[in-house]
């Protein structure tokens, strides 16, 4: 243990990182697939074709592949960001394909009642979608979407390969002075654990507070 509390300075930063890029890549995610899930079933043929492409080419490239065009790439095409704003976008657009699925059936749980009554009600697309069908949607979808979030959990442990600080390469950081593979890793895996336990329990309150049962 004493190497862990040794090194606990290092594994703070790197555990804080992980947090942060966790936190922000599922705002950003989130906010995405909000607007691919709404391209996906809008009635506009060009709008639906650009979320279908959107989705399959996200879904089809390595997470991996993506952090590292978007490190190394966009500044080749005149776009840079500092490296962990260019990680939670990476992760963030990566992961809202995903999102945005299960976003998508959510939405094909809402009856055809509920729309066709909004549209009597004289809301259009955009306001049946926003006011009547995706707050059902969401509440369908409760925990599908805290499992996709402990996924996006353990894939910023990718962000290393692009030279990220997080909590993987901070534990490797420190096993490389210290020589100490199996505590080392062991520790970092427990926090992982622990971390992926949180947004479980916070799934779950919300699924007993929200979601409704067809």
């Amino acid at each position: 243990m004493d190497v862990l509390l040794d090194n606990f300075g290092t594994f703070a930063e790197g555990v804080l990182t992980t947090i942060e890029l966790t936190t922000l890549s599922f705002a950003g995610a989130l906010a995405i697939a909000l607007v691919i899930v709404t391209f996906r079933v809008s009635p506009v043929r060009p709008l639906r074709f650009f979320g279908t492409a959107y989705v399959e080419l996200f879904q089809n490239v390595p997470l991996l592949l993506w952090i590292l065009f978007f490190v190394f790439g966009l500044p080749k095409l005149g776009i840079q960001f500092e490296l962990f704003t260019t990680a939670v976008l990476a992760v963030s657009m990566y992961s809202a394909a995903y999102y945005a699925e299960a976003l998508r059936t959510g939405i094909n749980t809402v009856s055809t009642g509920q729309a066709e009554a909004a549209r009597a009600l004289g809301l259009g697309f955009g306001q049946s979608l926003r006011w009547v069908i995706l707050p059902q949607a969401l509440r369908s979808v409760v925990q599908p979407l805290g499992n996709l979030t402990v996924m996006l959990l353990m894939n910023t442990a990718l962000a290393a390969g692009a030279g990220l600080v997080e909590l993987s390469t901070a534990a490797n950081r420190v096993n490389l002075v210290e020589a100490e593979p199996i505590l080392i890793f062991s520790g970092a895996a427990v926090v992982y654990a622990l971390l992926a336990l949180v947004i479980t329990g916070v799934t779950r309150l919300l699924e007993r507070r929200l979601v409704i049962h067809r």
